[in-house]
């Protein structure tokens, strides 16, 4: 039975193109593997696709107990499917804190590094011949992970490898990567035939922190203004979204990629609390500029708890 390879929820290029890598290395390995997605890709995910000559892989809607399946950019159940526990997961590949909850019957192959990317602990874990082998369109994948997931290297997620593979990278694909990140860029910032709705859930993670239930969403953009100009519908579709799947709070955060800073919706007096505790900020209206703040990883939720 093929080995079903798919990353997380809200899909983004990391959690899109790492599937397709690690499905391709699985199947040149021998083992029959094919990638999915939990959901649409968003934009900047499509243009990637695309400009290195890849269809958007078939939408998983659900897994049974006769599934194998392997689990990229995430070790969070929350973000799987509720049953994500009665597959058969053979591996895990991430580069997120370990959050628990996922259980296997047996011993399973698992691999979380501290780096930018999951496309860099793929990395990492092949042979420099077997990089050297990779076809041109599957480096292009690897070397849009790592420059999505560090915002070509402006993210404190960033590290000196990641630099270092994305460099050699880009060297073998004959890549100028502030070119190539401009336009992947560029890409992420065309959101402006989504919904409100659209745009919260986009790139988007539920976390449970102090007992609260939050969905933390950032939307990255070198272009904030087209989001911005719709603040008020978004700050009334926040409490909706909120409502509806029954949350403490829906915390939005627009990061201007080239100012390096990140623009938070205060939609309420629990979230305006939230800012001024948790970022030290001073909320005098319902948009707030956190100065620096970039990454959901390393930033927003170790302020969060």
């Amino acid at each position: 039975m093929s080995v079903k390879v798919f990353g997380h929820r809200s899909p983004d290029t990391d959690a899109t193109a790492s599937a397709l890598v690690w499905a391709w290395y699985l199947n040149k390995k021998g083992t029959d593997a094919k990638a999915y997605v939990l959901g649409t890709p968003n934009t900047e995910t499509l243009f990637v696709l695309k400009h290195w000559g890849f269809e958007v892989p078939e939408i998983l809607t659900a897994v049974t107990t006769e599934d194998k399946v392997a689990i990229v950019d995430t070790n969070n159940p929350a973000e799987l499917f509720d049953n994500i526990n009665e597959a058969q997961i053979v591996q895990i590949i991430d580069h997120h804190k370990l959050v628990g909850g996922i259980e296997t019957p047996a011993p399973i192959e698992i691999c979380i590094k501290p780096l930018a990317s999951s496309a860099s602990v793929m990395y990492t874990l092949m042979t420099a011949a077997e990089i050297a082998a990779m076809p041109e369109n599957i480096k292009g994948l690897m070397l849009s992970c790592i420059l999505s997931d560090t915002l070509e290297f402006r993210s404190p997620t960033t590290t000196e490898q990641d630099k270092v593979m994305a460099n050699e990278l880009a060297s073998q694909l004959a890549v100028n990567i502030t070119e190539y990140a401009t336009k992947m860029f560029e890409a992420k910032s065309d959101v402006s035939h989504f919904s409100d709705e659209e745009l919260i859930k986009m790139d988007s993670k539920k976390y449970e922190v102090g007992g609260k239930k939050y969905r933390i969403s950032v939307l990255e953009t070198t272009a904030p203004n087209i989001v911005l100009e719709r603040k008020d519908s978004i700050l009334s579709s926040i409490e909706s979204v909120k409502t509806d799947e029954e949350l403490d709070e829906v915390l939005l955060f627009v990061i201007d990629i080239l100012k390096e800073e990140a623009t938070f919706f205060i939609p309420n007096n629990e979230v305006k609390g939230i800012a001024e505790t948790s970022f030290n900020a001073s909320v005098e209206s319902d948009l707030v500029v956190l100065p620096g703040v970039v990454s959901r990883k390393k930033q927003i939720i170790p302020a969060l708890n």
